[in-house]
This record gives structure tokens, C-alpha cells and sequence, in this order.
């Protein structure tokens, strides 16, 4: 349930609209604007009666959330959300493109990859210190040692880095370390994952699960920001269909759609949606033509030797080259939130 409250209502009567929530023993947000504030309540308040609100001084209008995502819901949050990683920014009509190596294999490889990307253009790194594989005999990344990698990157180029999490324990010294954490698709749906990761202090980007609704996506959202940690970007990376010729299938949609339902923003991942380099620069395109708030890339000096992902990987000429599509593409779209550009471009 949601109570606007009038224009410029003082502090006392939000602070009643809280006390009477929770007399109901659920869970209160607050959305403070420059001229309204709105009290959000999560919770069972099937034995609250919108009217008892609505008469309380202040309440302009009581709105009920009929999305099972709450704090993620439009409803809850009327503008945009930008979320800030570092120099990074995402939201806010500029496509902020995150690029590097799937992970972080040697220190020489890593800082080639991290100076090209950002030659190119890029906004961020990305990097997997710690990397979830279908087989246990797969590379599974350099642990802390990656993330001294990254470090030493962010310090040679400036650019901040996000990395994925794959456990509770290792949030604290991941977050530590990172400018930005990243839950993947095969943990979209790990719960006390996503609320360690809400207690983090650090920004959180979202990859959708591979057989994920967009519900149980915002859902999982959810999780997070219940935690207090407004900072969340969302990453539409593909989903497990029956195609066999991608490696997953783009849900190109699902951008947009977010884009009507949810507050957050949202970027996509064209190189794990497809498994093909080939088709990168294409599936970029369309997430910006679709409205999508930035990129995630990866980027790898030698891709016929990388140790994870090298087939899906694009050239540091190849990325040069998509990154000049993505801001034709970006200068000339228009939605919803205006013309936007490519941030720095």
C-alpha cells in the first residue's frame, strides 16, 4: 500500500501515516521528493482499510500496489531511479557502457582489455574474480587474486569495476574491493544472497535468471532494496528457451516493459544473450533502441584464448566498432524519458 502525501506536508503528519502503519507491524518506505513524500508499507494489511489513511491529516491519495513487486513498482517510486557506481552512472538518459573480459585470467591480459575498452569509450569495467561454471573442472576464477586485478585496473584507468558475488561469506571482502556487485543469473533466485547483498552498502546489479519471469525478476529486486539499499540496477542478460542456435534468447521486450513497471535502471548483456560475437553489436543496437540505460560487454584481447566465454567475446576493434553504432543509435532514439546519448560520446 501506498499514501502520497499533499505538497509540502510537514514531517509530523509523515511521521503519523508511519506510526499508524506500523501499529500493523509491516515494514515502511520512504520515497522523499522535492515537493512530495510517499510512505510505502510492505506487509499483510488486509485488515487496514484505505479510508482510515486517507482521512489522516497530509494524505493526498491511498493506492494500493496490485504488482506482487512492491518497492521496485512504479507505483511505490514515480521517478526514474539512477544509481551511481563510482565515476559510473546509470539512469538518467545516458547509456552507460560496462566492458572487459567474462574473467579475470592475468594481470598482463586484464590491464590490455582494461585500457582498450576504455580507449574505446567504456564507462566501466567488468570482471569475474569468482566465476559460477556448469562444470566443476571449468576455470573458476582467481578469487581475491582477481580482485587485486581489478584494483590495480580501476587505479591505471580510472574506470570502477563491478564483479560478481557467489556467496554470503564472500560479500564482505568482495564488497570491500568493488565498485559495484553483481548477483548472476544462476543466483537471481538465491534469497539470502540477495539480502546479504542488499546489506552490502554497495550498488548491486541484477542479472535476470535464465528461466527468471520478469515478475519473479522484480521480485527478486525486491529482496534487495527491502534491505534499504536503493541502488539497484537491473541487467536483461537472456533466457533458456528451446533455441539451440543462440545460447540464449534475447528478451529484447522485457526491456521495455521493465521500463513501464519498475523504477530501477535497466541495462542488457548482448554477449550472453547470444554466446556469439557476431551478433553482439546487433542485440546492443536493439537494447538501446528499446530503451535500455547501458551495456554490459565483454571484451577480450585474445578471444581464441580466453579461459571463459572467449566465443562470445568481441576484439577491442570489434568493440571500437560497435561502440560507433551504439551512439548512433543512442543520439537518435526517444523514449519516454527524451533523446539520449552516450555518456562521454
Amino acid at each position: 500500500m501506498i499514501v502520497v502525501m499533499k505538497p509540502k506536508a510537514p514531517r509530523t503528519q509523515v511521521d503519523a501515516v508511519i506510526a499508524r502503519f506500523e501499529e500493523f507491524g509491516v515494514a515502511v518506505h520512504l520515497s522523499e521528493g522535492a515537493e512530495r513524500t510517499i510512505v510505502g508499507a510492505v506487509g499483510d494489511l488486509r485488515r487496514m482499510e484505505p479510508d482510515d489513511l486517507q482521512a489522516m491529516a497530509g494524505v493526498e491519495r491511498v493506492i494500493r500496489v496490485l504488482h506482487p513487486f512492491k518497492l521496485a513498482s512504479l507505483d511505490f517510486h514515480p521517478r526514474p531511479t539512477v544509481v551511481r557506481a563510482g565515476r559510473a552512472t546509470f539512469g538518467g538518459g545516458d547509456v552507460t557502457v560496462v566492458a572487459g573480459p567474462c574473467a579475470v585470467e592475468k594481470a598482463d591480459t586484464y590491464l590490455a582489455a582494461a585500457e582498450a575498452v576504455k580507449a574505446a569509450g567504456a564507462h566501466m569495467l567488468r570482471g569475474g574474480a569468482f566465476k559460477p561454471r556448469t562444470s566443476p573442472y571449468a576455470f573458476q576464477g582467481l578469487g581475491r587474486a582477481g580482485l587485486a586485478i581489478l584494483e590495480e585496473a580501476r587505479k591505471k584507468t580510472g574506470l570502477p569495476f563491478v564483479t560478481e558475488v557467489l556467496s554470503i561469506e564472500d560479500i564482505e571482502s568482495v564488497a570491500a574491493s568493488a565498485d559495484m556487485l553483481q548477483i548472476g543469473a544462476r543466483n537471481a533466485q538465491n534469497f539470502p544472497l540477495l539480502r546479504a547483498a542488499g546489506r552490502s552498502g554497495r550498488p548491486v546489479m541484477l542479472k535476470r535468471g535464465m528461466s527468471q519471469t520478469i515478475e519473479e525478476w522484480l521480485m527478486a529486486a525486491d529482496y534487495i532494496l527491502s534491505e534499504g539499499n536503493p541502488d539497484v540496477v537491473l541487467c536483461e542478460r537472456g533466457i533458456r528457451t528451446f533455441e539451440t542456435m543462440t545460447r540464449n534468447t534475447f528478451d529484447v521486450g522485457a526491456i521495455a516493459l521493465v521500463r513501464e513497471l519498475c523504477h530501477l535502471p535497466v541495462i542488457a548483456d548482448p554477449s550472453h544473450a547470444s554466446g556469439r560475437a557476431g551478433l553482439v553489436p546487433a542485440l546492443a543496437v536493439a537494447a538501446v533502441a528499446a530503451g535500455a540505460d547501458g551495456l554490459m560487454i565483454e571484451v577480450h584481447t585474445c578471444p581464441e584464448r580466453a579461459l571463459c566465454d572467449g566465443a562470445q567475446s568481441l576484439t577491442p576493434q570489434g568493440f571500437e566498432a560497435a561502440m560507433g553504432y551504439i551512439r548512433e543509435v543512442s543520439r537518435a532514439r526517444v523514449y519516454g524519458r527524451g533523446v539520449v546519448g552516450v555518456a562521454g560520446g
